[in-house]
């Protein structure tokens, strides 16, 4: 076998190994593959990110260098450089070594565009582990006006320990061993998920904690956050925004991320300057237009006996 094919064939097996490990023997990553494909139905994030058995198993290595050819150019790539170093000095070696890349025009990116949601959709599995409580609601992508107000819920329900879904459902319920919500489920480059979650104490229901979570989320549509913290919710962004350049890796992932995204890295510093606008009244709205049952996809693990485990690997309803 040719040395390049052996060495593409080994790869192959690196991955389809760690699918098996993340995904195939993890129940938590068999529910997440179950609910991202069910509260997708038309955009690609219908399709795990480490692809389907059967994609790893066929796929060759002529496809994977065309996907390497189409994406991986110059015209779709941005390099940052950060530390003790001069422009004139670096960008000789930058345009040396990159340089000699094939570059074409930036492949075509349109992507077919969700359909909204009419219904709840619901995922069950049930495994010989831990229940977990999972929902998602659609929302836009990072381009939306309102962006930085789905940044100030997920701080305000689930930024450490005094976070409303942390003091609730874990300090004084009693019901939960974690429970946090976030953006960004599975990607943020299109519009995708807030997504809420919960892990039950034993003894207690995945429809206990779900139920908890629905009272903190209709606190959020129906009274304003405090003063105190909505201020804190600004502060953090602005803590937040230091930390991550206070490192030359930090500083270069930051800045190019911000220029790949909106083809301006200046963008990283007016982010602190949006959520700093961000209003009670903002946070209402955005939680009532958002968080609705016919815009939910509701996921869930409930541990089952051997028995029923065995008969039942798992399924959706």
């Amino acid at each position: 076998m040719h040395p390049v094919m052996r060495e593409f064939y080994k790869e192959r097996n690196v991955v389809i190994e760690e699918r098996r490990m993340r995904t195939d023997s993890n129940p938590i990553g068999r529910l997440l593959e179950q609910f991202i494909t069910a509260a997708f139905q038309a955009h690609p994030y219908h399709r795990p990110t480490i692809g389907w058995m059967s994609d790893l198993n066929s796929f060759s290595a002529s496809d994977a260098q065309k996907f390497f050819d189409e994406y991986y150019i110059p015209s779709n790539m941005v390099v940052a450089v950060v530390g003790d170093v001069k422009a004139t000095e670096a960008m000789p070696v930058i345009e040396e070594y990159f340089g000699r890349i094939p570059s074409h025009e930036k492949p075509d990116e349109r992507t077919t565009t969700e359909p909204p949601q009419n219904a709840e959709r619901r995922v069950v599995l049930h495994e010989m582990a831990q229940p977990l409580y999972l929902e998602g609601y659609h929302r836009p992508d990072y381009h939306s006006k309102d962006d930085a107000v789905y940044d100030a819920i997920a701080d305000l329900m689930s930024n450490g320990r005094t976070s409303r879904l942390y003091r609730a459902l874990v300090r004084d319920k009693k019901i939960a061993s974690d429970s946090a919500g976030f953006t960004g489920l599975p990607g943020n480059k299109y519009p995708h998920l807030f997504a809420f979650y919960a892990f039950p104490m034993p003894g207690h229901k995945p429809e206990e904690v779900a139920d908890a979570i629905h009272a903190e989320i209709e606190r959020l549509k129906k009274e304003d956050i405090s003063d105190e913290e909505l201020k804190m919710i600004k502060t953090r962004a602005k803590a937040n925004l230091l930390r991550g350049l206070a490192s030359n890796e930090g500083l270069a992932f930051q800045l190019a991320l911000y220029q790949a995204r909106y083809d301006d890295w200046r963008e990283l510093f007016r982010q602190v300057d949006n959520i700093d606008k961000v209003t009670k009244a903002d946070i209402r709205r955005v939680a009532t237009q958002t968080f609705v049952p016919t815009n939910c996809t509701v996921g869930i693990i409930e541990t089952a006996a051997p028995a029923a485990a065995r008969g039942q690997k798992g399924g959706a309803q």
